[in-house]
């Protein structure tokens, strides 16, 4: 045996070989070294190249252990090899991409474009263009409908895009009160739960009958970020004024807890291995979070760099991944970080 481990991806059960998850996941940079009580430590750091203005969304395609970086301030996509730790190639010609996805039943990616609308669908495995689909304008974030093989695609004053990646056409829309932010799937697959900043409102529509109804705000606004804990049966919530975290239930609403976060979040994600969220802000930190019982408390306040605001967290890979802009000393690059313990 070669001492690897098992890991469920779409496509099934696969072997990940020890060097993977050992040599090729501590990869070659140099990083600064760090207390052993941190819950995350920086691994490494994987240079994008020649790359300038904002980064937004991340997506991977665990498989082939590659990792989507939306360069919207490059109108490009960088597409990182992870097993070596290096930018496999940069996909030029988009229009501010900000939404990415990878859509394992349909062995493709989705990229959604801020500047045109449009979304771009790139073959799985040479990532050549096989479609575009024209939503109008500021497409944003991308979701992966599962149970009905659909895509997901935030868009324009107010809506939401359901894609049929096989024929890669839009099938129909839900109309939302403005434009989605943040947005999730539920556990189940039967909704679709929407942060709707300029409207003060979650939005929640159900995918067969397309019913909507609102969740209450709590007095808090600029809610972006956004995560389900289907095992808490909790919708997380981040609001960046005040720079809170709410956890409310996912059937009324109903706060079950509260605790104050970092400043311009982006992302949030839930590490069920070790009960803990994942709050990544443009202030230049990640906030970690540990679930117990009466609530949230925080473990950490990881730095980054400010303006580093876009994460994704991979629990197949058990890495948390930030995106981080060039600055004068540094290129822009992929931060990788590795829970602890």
């Amino acid at each position: 045996m070669d001492g690897g481990r098992f890991l469920v991806s779409a496509r099934g059960l696969y072997r990940v070989p020890a060097a993977f998850l050992t040599a090729s996941l501590v990869w070659s940079a140099t990083v600064t070294a760090q207390p052993a009580a941190t819950p995350l430590v920086l691994e490494t750091k994987i240079p994008l190249g020649q790359i300038s203005g904002r980064i937004d969304h991340l997506g991977v395609d665990v498989n082939r252990q590659r990792l989507f970086v939306a360069e919207l301030g490059n109108n490009s996509l960088g597409v990182v090899d992870l097993a070596l730790a290096k930018v496999l190639r940069t996909i030029s010609g988009l229009s501010e991409p900000q939404g990415v996805a990878y859509v394992p039943f349909a062995d493709s990616v989705f990229v959604a474009n801020a500047g045109d609308g449009s979304v771009h669908v790139l073959r799985g495995d040479d990532l050549a263009q096989i479609g575009r689909i024209e939503l109008g304008e500021d497409a944003d974030n991308v979701r992966v409908d599962t149970r009905r093989n659909r895509v997901l695609v935030g868009y324009g004053k107010g809506a939401l895009a359901v894609i049929d990646p096989a024929t890669r056409t839009e099938a129909t829309d839900i109309p939302l009160k403005g434009h989605p932010e943040g947005f999730q799937i539920d556990e189940t697959g039967a909704q679709v739960f929407v942060n709707v900043p300029d409207a003060r409102e979650i939005e929640v529509a159900d995918l067969t009958s397309e019913a909507k109804r609102s969740l209450p705000m709590q007095g808090a606004g600029s809610n972006f970020p956004m995560a389900i804990d289907g095992e808490a049966q909790r919708l997380l919530v981040v609001f960046r004024s005040p720079p809170t975290l709410m956890a409310l239930s996912s059937q009324d609403g109903r706060i079950a807890a509260k605790i104050e976060t970092c400043g311009d979040a982006d992302d949030v994600f839930v590490d069920h291995k070790r009960h803990r969220v994942y709050v990544s802000c443009g202030e230049g930190v990640v906030d970690v979070l540990a679930q117990g019982e009466a609530g949230y408390q925080h473990l950490a306040r990881v730095p980054t760099v400010s303006g580093a605001r876009t994460s994704l967290f991979v629990p197949e890979l058990d890495r948390l991944f930030v995106a981080v802009r060039a600055r004068s000393k540094e290129p822009a690059a992929i931060w990788v970080f590795r829970p602890l313990p």
